[in-house]
């Protein structure tokens, strides 16, 4: 059996496939992310899936591409996590910017990002995937990610800067009493995915003036940190993965436009074009 994986710090969605390429099952587990998450729990999390901890002895292959595997360390850690848990397999661990490439522009020249729990981009020349600057994460980075735009919700709650309207069903869906905030930013397992818990409100006003001025102003700086320095223009296409990216999509295209770049499309989960593109290339 053969696991193909796309990792998020939110969530992992997995496919399984039987040796001659046929879908065996789909099923999701909770984030593997080894920059944030302890190798305790990253395994705790694969074995309390309902469908790989019990299958685990019969997969050959595993494909993991996620985030916060952007580094030896990392991709080290999760990869001894996995041999562990599946013994007769193959592991290969990798950045989830190369599962995004795969996902969206298979062999041909693009600019591929991810916004979803965090945010990030590379080039991808037709063979290599190269970034503008390393990614260091939710707390200094990720712009116009779910843990970007969580951060700016709190901030403009405290701040009174939000709308009476969306402040009172802001208080109405999360617990905001300050004690609270800081254990989960401080002390918490993973604050990135609890600020991305908070990002998914805006879909409820997504059509506020509040909520696009803050979308539009998060997906502008990710343009000018991100997509700029790569000095690409029309003759370039953009690609964007995640739900972030996929829900306000609309946006996105008014700020590709702005900077006179070439806006291809966006892709809510890459999973399914990860399987056609492995079945084709990687699987023998």
């Amino acid at each position: 059996m053969i696991l193909i994986a796309d990792g998020g710090s939110t969530k992992v969605d997995w496919i399984a496939l039987n040796s001659d390429k046929t879908e065996r099952f789909k099923t999701r587990s909770e984030g593997l992310n080894p920059a944030i998450v302890s190798k305790e729990t990253l395994k705790k999390r694969v074995l309390d899936n309902i469908n790989l901890g019990p299958l685990r002895d019969e997969v050959t292959h595993v494909y993991f591409y996620g985030a916060g595997c952007g580094t030896p360390k990392a991709i080290a850690a999760l990869k001894q996590v996995f041999q562990e848990i599946f013994v007769h397999a193959e592991i290969v661990v990798a950045e989830d910017m190369l599962a995004a490439v795969y996902a969206a522009s298979e062999a041909e020249p693009a600019i591929v990002c991810i916004l979803g729990t965090g945010s990030n981009s590379c080039y991808f020349d037709g063979k290599e995937a190269k970034s503008a600057t390393a990614s260091l994460g939710w707390a200094i980075m990720d712009e116009a990610s779910g843990n970007y735009f969580g951060k700016q919700l709190i901030r403009d709650y405290y701040y009174k800067i939000m709308p009476e309207e969306i402040r009172t069903k802001f208080e109405n869906d999360f617990n905001l009493e300050d004690d609270y905030i800081k254990h989960e930013l401080y002390q918490g397992e993973a604050p990135n995915t609890y600020l991305a818990s908070h990002a998914a409100f805006m879909f409820d006003f997504k059509d506020h003036d509040y909520i696009t001025g803050l979308i539009e102003n998060g997906v502008d700086e990710f343009f000018r940190y991100r997509v700029l320095p790569y000095g690409k223009g029309q003759e370039t296409p953009i690609y964007f993965i995640g739900s972030v990216a996929f829900y306000f999509s609309h946006i996105i295209e008014k700020v590709a436009a702005k900077y006179q770049l070439n806006f291809a499309g966006a892709i809510k989960r890459p999973i399914d074009n990860m399987i056609a593109y492995h079945k084709k290339y990687l699987i023998k």
